[in-house]
């Protein structure tokens, strides 16, 4: 089952005398009905709590703003619950730590909270599922987690893993939902069944266009947990947010998504993690350039040398100069570009060298992907190609929609 909380009919009453009042006023909407995330809407989601041993799946996005549209002020969640007394027994962690500051890939320890006292529990280590043992002592669990909307970035994986846990297990499992900067529309090559993994669990696009929370459905609905399963699911909702509506992170998600323009490139350049090319790791322009050393030097008017900084122990060509692409002032995207990765490819001295890692399948979901870029197949002919499976998930993808 799922469930989902909204406001109360009075709430939404105000919020139309609002609305009406700013357009008679000529007043930015939003600063009338700012962006609130299901963290910031206590009163709808504490009763669900009271008087429950809470488990929570957490990390430095876990947020509760001190004011809306993403506010620089903020307290983290656990704190506030805490303070509150919710009876908080434990944080599991994913990806980059309950802190956020591990590199990608990273194993991710156990260990103790210095400030609260709780135990950290690794979901990015020896086990990547939370066990039977470790859901033995909890009436609940809560999962809050800052998404960007890509299909390899592993949050959606993890959540789809603790919902499995929770569903085996008889443990509800409660969602506070957050805007997804990528949610604005849907796109990318969809993972196939042979190539699923922690980077794509469930054949989805590349981009899938959902919240988290929304996902969250859908994995239910759709019997895409282990044995066909079904988690005990409330999904809490965000307000006054829309999928075509802008949002910005005032939080790293994780350390290589530094800024809302390395966000929107993420789903694009991200598909060069699978490749031996360098996009921007190493620098503090992560994700928002390209480059490599055995890319043609004289194709390039940029260039760049990764070394070891935040979130990068090791770069790609650590301390090689990097002829590429500086992408910083790129227009915003609103769709999956193929055009960089074919551009390298193109301008590879070695073209050898661009697919010679293991992971670019991984990252495309498909082998067709590598095998059409090296055939000479333009942009717009490999697109063509996505088109019936996007069309195929959109019509799904809508029967789990909570915002317009």
């Amino acid at each position: 089952m799922w469930v989902f909380l909204c406001c109360g009919c009075g709430n939404q009453s105000k919020e139309k005398t609002a609305l009406v009042d700013a357009v008679n006023a000529k007043a930015p909407i939003e600063e009338v009905l700012p962006i609130i995330v299901a963290a910031n809407r206590t009163s709808e989601y504490l009763p669900l709590l009271e008087g429950k041993k809470v488990g929570m799946v957490a990390n430095q996005t876990t947020v509760i703003f001190k004011s809306q549209n993403g506010s620089s002020a903020y307290v983290h969640s656990i704190d506030s619950l805490l303070a509150l007394d919710v009876a908080i027994r434990k944080v599991f962690a994913p990806e980059h730590g309950f802190r956020g500051n591990l590199d990608a890939g990273e194993k991710v320890a156990d260990g103790v909270d210095t400030k609260t006292g709780l135990p950290l529990i690794s979901l990015h280590g020896k086990n990547r599922k939370p066990t039977a043992e470790q859901l033995a002592d909890l009436d609940v669990v809560v999962f809050d987690i800052q998404d960007v909307g890509v299909r390899f970035y592993t949050y959606i994986a993890t959540l789809q893993l603790v919902m499995e846990a929770c569903a085996e297990n008889n443990v509800p499992i409660i969602v506070l939902d957050r805007p997804n900067p990528n949610a604005h529309y849907v796109d990318g090559p969809t993972m196939e069944a042979e190539h699923t993994g922690f980077l794509g669990m469930t054949e989805i696009p590349l981009v899938y266009g959902m919240t988290i929370g929304e996902y969250a459905q859908m994995i239910n609905e759709e019997g895409w947990l282990a044995e066909k399963n079904e988690a005990d699911l409330t999904v809490i909702r965000l307000a006054n947010w829309d999928h075509k509506r802008e949002y910005g992170l005032q939080i790293r998600p994780s350390p290589n998504l530094p800024n809302d323009k390395a966000i929107n490139l993420y789903p694009s350049l991200g598909l060069f993690e699978g490749t031996d090319i360098n996009a921007g790791r190493g620098t503090e322009f992560q994700f928002q350039r390209y480059g490599a050393p055995f890319l043609d030097k004289n194709a390039y008017a940029f260039e760049y040398i990764p070394t070891p900084n935040f979130g990068s122990k090791y770069p790609k060509h650590d301390g090689k100069k990097c002829y590429g692409r500086d992408l910083a002032k790129a227009e915003k995207m609103d769709e999956v570009s193929l055009r960089w990765l074919i551009d390298a490819y193109q301008n590879a001295t070695d073209k050898e060298a661009v697919f010679l890692t293991k992971g670019f399948t991984k990252h495309a979901g498909t082998k067709k992907l590598q095998q059409q870029i090296e055939s000479g197949l333009s942009e717009k002919e490999i697109k063509a190609t996505w088109q019936p499976s996007l069309d195929e998930f959109k019509k799904i993808r809508a029967k789990y929609l909570l915002y317009n």
